[in-house]
């Protein structure tokens, strides 16, 4: 009886140790949105080869601030870690918004060139999306893991690298389509959201082809 009443009396702390913990999560997912957002606030405002390498601010500030960004954190999850991801992935969404409300005050044609960019992804269609975006999920990882050791030419090459090659990064793309004009989204709300969920599971399989073709010897790939 003794334990059980310590037992019934630890839950709540348990609770709040638990809700502390997703808490800060979500914080943290929510500032790597935001990077993120800026990122692609100056990749609109300058679409080219400039706007892409300006990007690498986002990547390079996630990293140096350890946040939890979905394309940073899909190739390193371990089994049972997958609900922590969806919150990740909700909190960067949350994140591009912010930064998409403030990019609507901006005098430059930010909306109309972010409807260009959903234009050119809804033309490509969810399942070629979908493939694509596998390639962003391997240099993601890639560059990533090289980060985390101090290396950060491979995320100032590879960030430019994903957008020139047209590989949808899906926190980079949400901002972009929370940025689009709002009577694009009413007419195109199911193709979109179709070729967002084509592109977060691209992501994931692309972040994960390390560890799905050469295995480490000493744990599951999930």
């Amino acid at each position: 009886m003794h334990r059980q009443m310590n037992y019934f009396r630890l839950k709540p702390i348990h609770l709040i140790m638990t809700i502390s913990s997703l808490s800060q999560l979500l914080r943290s997912a929510f500032l790597a949105g935001v990077c993120i957002g800026i990122a692609g606030f100056g990749y609109l405002a300058e679409k080219s080869i400039v706007g892409a390498v300006l990007f690498a601010f986002g990547l390079l500030t996630v990293v140096h601030y350890s946040l939890k960004l979905y394309t940073g954190t899909a190739g390193f999850i371990r089994k049972g870690e997958f609900g922590d991801l969806l919150l990740i992935l909700i909190g960067n969404i949350i994140g591009c918004l912010a930064v998409a409300l403030i990019a609507r005050c901006s005098p430059m044609p930010l909306q109309a060139t972010a409807q260009c960019v959903l234009e050119g992804r809804l033309a490509v269609g969810p399942l070629k999306g979908g493939v694509l975006a596998i390639g962003c999920g391997f240099i993601m990882t890639t560059a990533v893991t090289f980060a985390r050791q101090g290396k950060n030419l491979p995320l100032l090459f590879g960030v430019p690298l994903f957008i020139m090659c047209g590989f949808p990064h899906c926190i980079a793309d949400a901002f972009y389509y929370l940025c689009a004009p709002l009577d694009f989204w009413a007419a195109h709300v199911g193709e979109i959201l179709l070729f967002y969920l084509a592109i977060v599971l691209g992501n994931f399989i692309g972040c994960n082809l390390y560890r799905a073709v050469l295995p480490a010897s000493d744990e599951p790939p999930f």
